[in-house]
């Protein structure tokens, strides 16, 4: 049986903004959709939703055609079988939190079961909150609440728009671990729409980048991250190489454990995870140095040879280097415009990347387990 996708190949025009869509990607995990204000995001999870008509083109989710132009097929919302979780939560006042949720359950008709209550009041951590309503509600615990809702509808495909761009900092660290383990145990996909880059480096599997209606790279994540015509839309603070790794073993003497990646090895701060456990780590490209000979006699331990595959100016000062290693292993660094003529970069250079390990630490290079992994990563 060949695997669901989702398939999008859709015109629009909204007065003088034009959108323009081309999709084919995989149906499983979370899709993020990331760009910048303006660049059609929202307008995508409109077409999904039904709520908006495309001008032209055919929208599929699985084997469910959505809406097909030529053929004159246009499925309404309440046909799509959809979730959707937007950035207010949108709970009916007048209800309880459980009134809310089996809200949900009575939208989901006779659509075959993905969540059943008492796990999605288990897996979101609700059962203290089933007598309240939504005025007593924090703004992490409404949007728990509407996610919970979202998914007793029983949905095919799950959509979210910015659900966490209302909350402070705290809330939404307190929120994205739910949203983990939803993605992980209910197995819905999810369609998420964010201007976060650290949200989409945590949940997603696929990444779709827009920018002025159109799409700009679209695929794996890590693969999308890696195209230079994506640098422009992620601050110099935030870019970096999405890498999957296996933790290989830990040095509790020196406080390290080490990882595993497409035959690299990682020293990074300690993480309290069994030797075996599949993990994603970004190392930020800012952080990542390059010199033309085999350093010696430096504190930094990550080093290895590489060969410049692209060079990329990003701006009066910046350039984008991306490398790769002899095993396959493809990283980006960030250095400027000085760095790159003095050390006189281009396509085909040997050169040797040095990472610091304290680069790597949890919250900065975002260590979290890969999906499907389930628990937390804790530090020390």
């Amino acid at each position: 049986m060949s695997e669901p996708r989702l398939s999008i190949d859709a015109r629009l025009r909204l007065g003088g903004f034009a959108f323009g869509c081309a999709l084919d990607l995989p149906l499983a995990g979370v899709t993020a959709v990331f760009g910048p204000s303006g660049a059609g995001k929202t307008t995508l999870i409109n077409l999904l939703a039904g709520l908006l008509r495309p001008d032209e083109g055919r929208i599929a989710v699985g084997d469910a055609v959505y809406c097909d132009c030529a053929a004159g097929r246009f499925l309404p919302i309440e046909r799509r079988a959809l979730g959707v979780v937007f950035q207010d939560a949108r709970l009916l006042p007048h209800y309880t939190v459980e009134g809310n949720l089996r809200y949900g359950l009575r939208r989901a008709g006779a659509r075959p079961p993905v969540a059943d209550f008492d796990r999605v009041v288990e897996l979101l951590g609700l059962a203290a909150l089933l007598r309240r309503r939504p005025h007593a509600l924090s703004g992490g615990e409404r949007q728990r609440v509407a996610l919970g809702r979202a998914l007793l509808a029983q949905p095919r495909l799950l959509l979210m728009d910015e659900p966490l761009a209302s909350l402070d900092a705290p809330r939404k660290a307190e929120i994205l671990p739910y949203i983990e383990r939803l993605r992980d145990a209910v197995r819905v996909p999810i369609v998420y729409v964010s201007h976060a880059l650290d949200e989409v480096l945590r949940l997603a599997n696929s990444l779709v980048v827009l920018d002025r209606g159109a799409v700009v790279a679209a695929g794996a994540i890590d693969a999308v991250l890696l195209e230079p015509a994506v640098a422009r839309f992620v601050p110099s603070a935030e870019a970096g190489t999405l890498l999957h790794a296996v933790v290989a073993a830990q040095e509790p003497r020196h406080g390290l454990t080490r990882l595993a990646a497409n035959g690299l090895t990682l020293r990074v701060p300690q993480i309290d995870l069994p030797v075996g456990t599949p993990l994603r780590v970004r190392v930020p490209a800012r952080d990542v140095a390059l010199a033309l000979s085999e350093p010696h006699d430096v504190s930094v331990v990550n080093r290895f040879a590489a060969t410049v595959e692209a060079v990329h100016v990003l701006d009066a000062t910046y350039v984008d280097v991306r490398v790769v290693a002899a095993d396959g292993l493809r990283l980006h660094a960030r250095i400027t415009r000085e760095a790159r003529e003095r050390l006189a970069l281009v396509e085909g250079m040997a050169v040797w990347c040095l990472i610091k390990s304290v680069a790597l630490d949890a919250a900065t290079a975002l260590l979290v387990r890969e999906p499907g992994v389930e628990g937390e990563i804790e530090t020390r």
